[in-house]
C-alpha cells in the first residue's frame, strides 16, 4: 500500500516521464524561485527533489509579478538523449522550453515560442515530427496544435483547433500520447477547483478529428460532496513494467470547503480496456490509502527535519519570492547561522523581500526557529511567517517597541491587520519562535533564553485558504509556506537577523 498524496503540499500540475527504470516529475511554481522542481523516483511512490529546471534569473524573470503569476503547468518529456521541459511564464515572455542532459541540471536558457495561451505540451512522434499542443482562448477556449522545429526552435504552420473538450470551461492541461498507433489527447476541464475533471479523446491522426470517450470524464470528484479529496484533475500518465499509472492534482479541504496547503500530487492506476479506452482506478474515487505499483520499493533518505545551517549552501527545499538579491542572504558571515539582511521591502510588497521558505507538507506539524536579532529602530523586524500571498499571511517576530525588544504577532487577511498587533516584551538573548499547526488553526508561541514558553495567539487556516482568497480577492493557485524573513519596513535594516536553526516536525494528532 502507499499513501496519497505522494507529493504533499503545494505541488500542482504534475507532469511525468520515464527514462529506463527512473521516473522524473515536475510541478508549477508561480512566483517562487527557483522554478519547476524536478523530483526523481524509482517506484512512483517515494520521490526525491534533485533540482530545478529554472534556477537563473535569465530563465525565470519574475520581477514584480503578482501572486500566482509566473510559471504555470510545466510538461517534462525525454527524447533522443535530452530532457525537455516546456511551460508558460504568464508574467512575461509566454511559452518556452529548456533542455538538459541530466534532469538535475544544468538546464539551458529558454527557447521562447509564443506569448499566448498556457499549458504547453510536446509529443515526439515516431517519424521525427514534434507536436506543440496548448490551451487557446481562455475559459471558452480549445486545444490547439502546431509543429515545433527543434533545429530552429521555431513553430511552424498555423494553430489548429484539434479538440474543444466535452463542453466544460477551461479545456486545458493537454497531453497527447501515441499508444499502439492511436493518438490519445487527455485534457482537464471545469477549472482547477471543485468542478475539475479529466477527459480524453482519440484519433488515428494527430490532427484529428478526435473522438470523445463516451464515458468522459474519466476522472473527477465533482459529484462526491462528502469525499475528503476534491478538485481532482490536471493529469499525466506514464507506462511502467506494472502497466500505466497516472499522476494528478487534488486538494484536501478542511473545516468545509477550505484548503490552504495548495493543490497536491496524487497517484492512481490507469488501465486500457479492450475497447481501447482508458479506465482510471476501476472507476472508483481516489483514496488516501491505495495498492502500490508492483515495482521494487526504493526509499530515499528522509528530508532533514532539523536544519542547523552548518553547511555553506541551503538544501533544495528552500525557495525565495520572485528574483532574490542573494547579497541579503549568507551562511558564511556568521558560521552556523543563516544571516538575513532586511531591506525596505516587506512581505506585503509585490517584490522580493528578504524571505526564504519551505512548503507546509503536513496538516499537523510543529515549526520553530531560533533567532538572534537586536533591532535598533522600531521599523526593523525579523521572524517566522506563514505565507499564502502578499495579502494573506501570519507573522511572529521580533521588533523594537518603545525602545524595548518585543515579540509580536501580526495576522494579515486581505491586506488588513486583524485583531491588532499583539506584543510581549522580550528579555535579552536569542528567542525561539514557533507555530503549532492543526488542520484548522495555527498556534503561535515563543520561548525566551531561559526556555519559558509564551503563547501569543492563534490564527485560522481558513483565513489563508485558497477559497477565501481565490473566490473573493483574485485567484490563488499556491499553498502555504513557512518562511524566515527580515525587513526594515521601508528602510534597510541597520542590523542583520541571524537564525541558528530551523525545525519542522510532523505531529499526528
Amino acid at each position: 500500500m502507499f499513501t496519497n498524496p505522494v507529493l504533499p503540499g503545494f505541488y500542482p500540475d504534475p507532469s511525468i516521464c520515464k527514462v529506463g527504470e527512473d521516473f522524473y516529475m515536475v510541478n508549477s511554481t508561480f512566483e517562487y524561485f527557483p522554478g519547476v522542481p524536478v523530483h526523481h523516483s524509482k517506484d512512483l511512490v517515494h520521490w526525491k527533489l534533485i533540482g530545478y529546471c529554472l534556477n537563473r534569473e535569465s530563465q525565470l524573470p519574475l520581477k514584480n509579478v503578482r501572486a500566482s503569476a509566473g510559471i504555470y503547468a510545466p510538461t517534462i518529456r525525454y527524447h533522443d538523449g535530452l530532457f525537455y521541459m516546456i511551460t508558460t511564464n504568464v508574467a512575461g515572455g509566454g511559452n518556452f522550453y529548456v533542455t538538459a542532459k541530466d534532469p538535475a541540471g544544468p538546464w539551458s536558457d529558454p527557447v521562447w515560442l509564443d506569448n499566448e495561451g498556457i499549458d504547453p505540451s510536446l509529443l515526439f512522434d515516431d517519424d521525427g515530427t514534434v507536436y506543440y499542443i496548448r490551451h487557446v482562448g481562455g475559459g471558452d477556449g480549445y486545444i490547439g496544435q502546431r509543429i515545433l522545429n527543434l533545429e530552429t526552435g521555431k513553430l511552424e504552420g498555423e494553430m489548429k483547433n484539434i479538440w474543444g473538450g466535452t463542453g466544460g470551461q477551461w479545456a486545458e492541461g493537454p497531453h497527447m500520447y501515441k499508444i499502439d498507433g492511436t493518438y490519445y489527447l487527455m485534457i482537464s476541464e471545469g477549472g482547477t477547483s471543485y468542478d475539475h475533471c479529466v477527459t480524453i479523446a482519440r484519433s488515428d491522426s494527430p490532427w484529428g478529428p478526435f473522438e470523445s470517450n463516451p464515458d468522459n470524464p474519466i476522472l473527477t470528484h465533482r459529484h462526491l460532496d462528502d469525499n475528503p479529496i476534491h478538485a481532482v484533475g490536471h493529469a499525466d500518465i506514464v507506462q511502467t513494467s506494472d502497466g500505466w499509472w497516472m499522476v494528478c492534482l487534488a486538494i484536501r479541504p478542511q473545516g468545509g470547503r477550505f484548503h490552504h496547503m495548495g493543490r497536491e500530487t496524487f497517484l492512481v492506476p490507469f488501465n486500457f480496456e479492450k475497447n481501447g479506452w482508458p479506465v482510471v482506478n476501476e472507476n472508483k474515487p481516489i483514496e488516501f490509502k491505495m495498492p502500490a505499483p508492483r515495482l521494487k520499493e526504493h526509499q530515499w533518505e528522509p528530508v532533514a527535519s532539523h536544519i542547523d545551517f552548518e553547511k555553506e549552501s541551503l538544501d533544495l527545499h528552500w525557495n525565495y519570492l520572485r528574483n532574490p538579491d542573494f547579497s541579503n542572504y549568507s551562511l558564511t558571515e556568521r558560521p552556523g547561522f543563516l544571516r538575513l539582511k532586511g531591506t525596505a521591502i516587506t512581505m506585503s510588497d509585490r517584490d522580493s523581500p528578504t524571505f526564504i521558505g519551505r512548503r507546509q507538507i503536513d496538516l499537523t506539524c510543529d515549526v520553530s526557529t531560533s533567532l538572534d536579532f537586536n533591532p535598533q529602530y522600531e521599523n526593523e523586524e525579523a521572524g517566522l511567517v506563514i505565507r499564502q500571498t502578499d495579502r494573506f499571511f501570519y507573522q511572529i517576530g521580533v521588533t523594537l517597541k518603545e525602545n524595548k525588544r518585543n515579540v509580536f504577532l501580526r495576522k494579515v487577511v486581505d491586506a488588513q491587520i486583524v485583531e491588532g498587533i499583539q506584543y510581549v516584551e522580550l528579555p535579552d538573548g536569542p528567542v525561539v519562535l514557533g507555530v503549532r499547526a492543526t488542520p484548522l488553526s495555527y498556534e503561535f508561541f515563543f520561548k525566551d533564553a531561559d526556555g519559558e514558553e509564551t503563547v501569543m495567539g492563534t490564527g485560522l487556516t481558513k483565513d489563508l485558504s485558497v477559497e477565501i482568497i481565490g473566490f473573493e480577492h483574485g485567484m490563488c493557485f499556491t499553498g502555504t509556506y513557512f518562511g524566515l524573513y527580515a525587513t526594515g519596513n521601508g528602510k534597510p535594516c541597520s542590523v542583520p537577523a541571524d537564525f541558528d536553526w530551523y525545525k519542522y516536525l510532523f505531529t499526528n494528532n
